[in-house]
């Protein structure tokens, strides 16, 4: 009884949320349908998503590859709802291209961004709730190239108004590996972005005339009441970046992002505290993780 009345509870009101992938191109294999069957049967919401690099998994035309997305996608969503009709489904699109000098995938590329920006515009045509986009890159460390292809695939994903994203902190190396210190960095994009994304307020506050009034013709607004009670919260403070000068930069030790990200996440480790747990809890995960590493042969 206790099993059938957690059963139903979560049926209601689901508690997972499970990523489920085409094989692309135009495959659902067993494994991938099986855990769908399972999630859809207890009305736990998928996300069915192509993983499309094109040039490998799809033509290498953005046309071509939006068209076996929708198409793959849509095989998957039908297929949840003969399975229990009404379950919760997520449109998924992980959609890239490859180098075609080295056949390696690319991400945070160009093609990328395009086609998350027309798969927000396909999934509102059909009424879907959509999956895209993170902090995604192909390089090898935290630099230059890594912030600047993330914010390739950051930026579209806000602009395309993506309703689940995965990924979007800490990816590194075409996601083969998860750096700390990119995810303070994708930390600081996110918290910018939601600022830039956040409607104005056009008010007689905002708009400031008193402030004018105060300061009149060639002075400045440093000192006007206006600022005076704004100015803690008036601009976005950053967690990671620096405006000194170069010469205050030096003294305080002339490190760059990565060094002072790399700063950030130890603290942030050093400063946590667990969350409590009841010690019934607590004894009994233990036990599963370790009768589950043995029955894996861990």
């Amino acid at each position: 009884a206790g099993a059938d009345a957690g059963r139903a509870a979560i049926e209601r009101t689901p508690a997972v949320v499970s990523l489920i992938n085409c094989n692309s191109p135009l495959r659902w294999d067993d494994r991938m349908l099986d855990a769908q069957f399972e999630y859809c049967a207890a009305n736990q919401p998928v996300v069915l998503t192509p993983f499309l690099l094109m040039g490998a998994m799809s033509p290498v035309t953005i046309p071509a590859a939006l068209a076996q997305q929708l198409a793959e996608a849509l095989a998957g969503i039908a297929l949840a709802q003969l399975i229990r009709p009404g379950c919760p489904v997520i449109f998924g699109s992980f959609l890239s291209n490859i180098d075609m000098q080295s056949g390696s995938p690319s991400f945070g590329t160009p093609e990328s961004a395009i086609g998350l920006l027309c798969t927000g515009q396909l999934a509102r045509h059909y009424g879907l709730p959509f999956r895209t986009g993170g902090g995604l890159n192909s390089s090898q460390t935290a630099d230059a190239q890594a912030a600047y292809e993330s914010l390739m695939t950051l930026l579209p994903t806000f602009l395309a108004g993506t309703n689940f994203v995965m990924h979007a902190a800490g990816w590194l190396e075409g996601g083969l590996v998860t750096c700390y210190e990119k995810f303070i960095i994708d930390i600081e994009l996110l918290r910018e972005l939601r600022v830039e994304f956040t409607p104005l307020e056009i008010t007689e506050e905002s708009l400031a005339f008193g402030a004018h009034e105060e300061v009149g013709h060639g002075g400045h607004f440093l000192g006007a009441a206006h600022t005076m009670e704004r100015f803690r919260t008036c601009f976005y403070r950053p967690l990671l970046s620096s405006t000194a000068n170069f010469e205050r930069w030096l003294r305080l030790g002339g490190k760059d992002a990565t060094a002072r990200a790399g700063e950030i996440w130890r603290a942030t480790l050093d400063g946590y505290e667990a969350p409590p747990i009841d010690d019934a809890i607590q004894a009994e995960l233990s036990e599963f993780v370790t009768r589950r590493r043995r029955e894996l042969g861990d």
